[in-house]
């Protein structure tokens, strides 16, 4: 078998023999009537009245020889399932073409074709070539058409071959597509308006998370690319007088990497004046089967070991309580030392010593066991920051929709009262100078804001992650292009 180095070697050689025939091998326009999928829906008419048609398309096979070849043409349309037939025929098109056709083009290469249609004994439309062109000329060959890429780093590296070869994950990316589309269809309708709020940051706010630090030169600044998609400049939007908005947008976490943590991805939040956290759980499960019904045509998924139905009735699910009830430790008024033995005794690992830290590990190792739909309510004020309290309790007014195991969105009734917000903020302060880096930065001016007045608003956020989960696929799978380290780092 040959070595790449000589199939480019080869290429290079047909790239000459393109060139001293007086064929550019990369021409800006080729001749072209219709897309492939077009040609399909024109072909009865263009076929009986044998007009002269133009088609282009990347090689995807060859097959034939001596006399007569068949080459599958592709071009992306039709969701990628958009090819088309060419037949070259010795006794038909140009002996000069069919012979600089045979010796200089290979499979991967992108043509032009000129001819008439017909259909073959075997039923397939086809165009008959009566002349054609080089439109680019490849010089290194598509991977084996069964199998693909196999190695993972490699997928990713070369993510335009892997889309290129694998009609499941290019149909993925498209419906990928479709689910932000219908979850902005389904916000604007619904009174929603669609907004852009900072990526640049001098305080980051809305989540907790390890922002990534950058310099900005010109105010000789440091600042962070946003950790939420504008939650603290939405809400100053709410005070702005806009009833509702949202934001669809990339946001960026300096945290580890795993098949479901990407360091970069897009997240959803829209904010909803005079709406609490009820309305938003009702509005959100709507929204859910919306995305569930038009993206998959389904509301039933079977996924990381759990099924669901979203169009099952969604049980409320008591943060302390559930907790209580897996593992019998009420976190209220536990200490970090009872939470700490509780976790050991469990065999799950933890980082930090803060009760914040200690009870959030805690949950996410209750939280597996659900299969859902359902909403998690009641959370402790020191795992929801920005958060209303429930009047008199220390539990918040926060849900989080829970599905196969893991919380896939997040919502509250937010915190207006500007007082209660500045101790929050305070006591994440004493987290950060204790060490951790996720805890929230103090931000004076959104306080300010919330001092001039915030009417009462639901906010509610969430991520691919949704996607990722009805997909049954990792969220580094469905990265496009993900991150990857140089070779040989």
């Amino acid at each position: 078998m040959a070595s790449l180095e000589e199939i480019r070697a080869t290429r290079l050689d047909k790239l000459e023999i393109l060139k001293k025939a007086g064929m550019d091998p990369y021409p800006n326009k080729v001749p072209r009537t219709f897309c492939l999928e077009d040609a399909k829906i024109n072909f009865s008419d263009y076929e009986k009245n044998k007009k002269k048609v133009s088609l282009a398309g990347r090689i995807m096979a060859i097959r034939g020889q001596g006399a007569i070849l068949f080459v599958v043409l592709f071009d992306g349309k039709d969701n990628g399932k958009a090819k088309f037939q060419a037949v070259f025929k010795k006794d038909v098109i140009d002996e000069k073409l069919f012979r600089l056709f045979t010796s200089a083009v290979d499979i991967g290469d992108f043509i032009s074709v000129t001819g008439t249609f017909f259909t073959t004994e075997r039923g397939e439309q086809s165009i008959l070539v009566k002349e054609w062109t080089i439109a680019a000329k490849s010089l290194l060959p598509l991977p084996e058409k069964w199998h693909g890429i196999q190695d993972t780093d490699e997928r990713y590296r070369k993510r335009y071959l892997d889309i290129l070869m694998n009609q499941e994950l290019r149909e993925l990316f498209i419906k990928k597509a479709k689910f932000w589309d219908v979850t902005r269809e389904f916000l604007k309708s619904n009174g929603f308006l669609e907004v852009e709020t900072p990526t640049l940051e001098i305080t980051t706010g809305g989540a907790e998370a390890t922002p990534f630090k950058t310099h900005h030169n010109d105010y000789d600044l440091d600042v962070y690319l946003r950790i939420s998609v504008g939650e603290l400049w939405q809400k100053r939007l709410m005070s702005a007088g806009f009833p509702k908005t949202f934001e669809i947008g990339r946001v960026y976490r300096n945290e580890g990497s795993s098949p479901d943590h990407t360091q970069e991805f897009t997240n959803m939040e829209f904010y909803w004046s005079f709406a609490n956290f009820e309305d938003g759980m009702e509005l959100v499960r709507e929204m859910y089967i919306k995305i569930a019904k038009e993206v998959f045509g389904a509301t039933k998924f079977t996924t990381r070991g759990h099924t669901f139905d979203l169009a099952n009735e969604w049980n409320n699910i008591d943060y302390v309580q559930e907790i209580k009830r897996q593992v019998k430790i009420d976190i209220l008024t536990a200490s970090n030392k009872e939470i700490a033995d509780k976790l050991k005794s469990l065999k799950v690992a933890y980082e930090g010593t803060s009760k914040e830290r200690l009870v959030d590990t805690l949950w996410k190792y209750c939280r597996k066991n659900i299969s859902g739909p359902a909403f998690l309510i009641n959370h402790p004020v020191l795992v929801a920051p920005l958060s209303k309290k429930i009047f008199g309790t220390e539990t918040t007014q926060m849900f989080q929709p829970i599905i196969a195991g893991s919380e896939i969105g997040r919502g509250y009734s937010e915190l207006n009262d500007p007082i209660d917000q500045r101790k929050r903020f305070d006591e994440q302060k004493k987290l950060i100078d204790a060490g951790d880096t996720e805890a929230m930065m103090l931000d004076d001016e959104f306080v300010e804001m919330l001092e001039y007045g915030m009417p009462p608003t639901c906010g509610f956020g969430f991520g691919e992650r949704f996607f990722a989960f009805l997909a049954d696929k990792s969220l580094r799978e469905l990265q496009m292009f993900p991150l990857m380290r140089p070779k040989g780092k």
